[in-house]
């Protein structure tokens, strides 16, 4: 599998998962011209687009990536809030345990993730032909499940808490936007007791998503998670690519 990131912050959220058999869109938070042009105009081999939830960073061109021919799957209260009309390329996603969607060579899990909203959502995404499979969770400051054989992990660490809250101090945050990261998003140091307890026994890579513009500290991110885990870690921005494979290594 190939993974490129089209996108990764606050400003739009997307990437494609590409592999010989077809590829994924995850999030669609920016243009569809973006899009289009990430895929190389080429849309002909996206089986389908996965929306974690309903805001504009990660969802803004879901009724363009449906106009496009490819199927969006989100929870049922990410079609409500988006009032995506009846009618267009939408499947609703269960979070119900063992619940699993096929197309193509992949196979998705959906798990229930904690936002500031009413039904956002986390993927666990098998490629069959190999057994490789990735975690994708993103906007959410705790994770509840357990995962196990994950061989790569796409997680978000948005911002170190003492970075914010030497920021509060100096003004350049306001508390209410604390209060709001603190309920909605992934802090380095709920990244990190996630990480150590789940099974990383066959993890390869793990790449952090959605890093706060200035509540975070890349270098220090990918150190600190590194020492923890002693797996490569990146860091998912725009631009990256990044060849996933386990066979041979």
């Amino acid at each position: 599998m190939k993974l490129t990131v089209l996108g990764s912050s606050s400003k739009g959220n997307c990437y494609v998962l590409s592999t010989p058999t077809g590829s994924l869109l995850i999030e669609a938070g920016i243009p569809i011209g973006d899009i289009k042009k990430g895929l190389d105009f080429d849309l002909s081999k996206v089986l389908a687009c996965l929306v974690t939830h309903e805001h504009k960073d990660h969802s803004k061109a879901v009724l363009d990536v449906m106009k496009s021919g490819i199927d969006c799957y989100l929870s049922k209260g990410t079609i409500e809030a988006l009032k995506i009309p009846n009618g267009s390329r939408y499947r609703a996603i269960e979070a119900t345990l063992g619940l699993q969607i096929n197309f193509g060579d992949f196979t998705v899990l959906s798990f229930e993730t904690e936002h500031d909203n009413l039904d956002s959502r986390g993927f666990i995404i098998k490629y069959r032909p190999t057994g490789e499979k990735l975690l994708f969770a993103t906007d959410t400051y705790y994770l509840k499940n357990r995962f196990q054989g994950l061989n790569y992990i796409m997680i978000e660490s948005n911002y170190i808490l003492d970075t914010l809250n030497a920021n509060v101090e100096a003004g350049y945050v306001d508390e209410a936007m604390k209060k709001r990261l603190l309920e909605s998003h992934m802090s380095l140091e709920h990244c990190k007791e996630f990480l150590k307890a789940n099974d990383l026994s066959q993890c390869r890579r793990i790449i952090l998503l959605h890093l706060s513009d200035g509540n975070s500290d890349a270098k220090r991110m990918v150190k600190e998670i590194e020492a923890l885990t002693g797996i490569e870690t990146v860091i998912a921005d725009a631009g990256l690519e990044l060849d996933l494979k386990m066979y041979p290594y």
